[in-house]
């Protein structure tokens, strides 16, 4: 049962990946189509633009939920490898520990790096 409630977590991140990718396609790369739909976004990849996108506190905690649910599908679907090539227990708890903390020290620079690039 447990293990099923992480596996919902995992398509649950990749449903929000797909949208914030969806929408980044979308500004970044169809802002010409947006243009002749009437939504004017200037230069989009100009680095004055995403300086700008990345002072928003919203656009900030967008990167953040994007880098969070990014490494949790990712560092699951590896666990999940790792875990059928070996099949044996002790692993199980080796390979989950180390992953996590992986994940954790890479949100958490990830995380720093994100704040301190855009605030200072």
């Amino acid at each position: 049962m447990r293990e099923s409630i992480w596996w919902t977590v995992s398509i649950a991140c990749a449903v929000v990946m797909v949208l914030l990718l969806s929408l980044h396609m979308g500004i970044m790369h169809l802002a010409g189509l947006l243009n002749v739909l009437g939504l004017n976004l200037g230069d989009v990849r100009a680095f004055s633009a995403v300086v700008a996108r990345g002072k928003n506190p919203v656009q900030m905690v967008v990167y953040v939920i994007f880098l969070a649910v990014a490494l949790y599908h990712g560092l699951y679907g590896l666990r999940g490898i790792l875990l059928e090539v070996t099949q044996n227990r002790r692993w199980e708890v080796t390979i989950t520990g180390l992953l996590f903390l992986a994940g954790i020290a890479a949100f958490v620079y990830g995380t720093y790096v994100t704040v301190k690039t855009f605030t200072g």
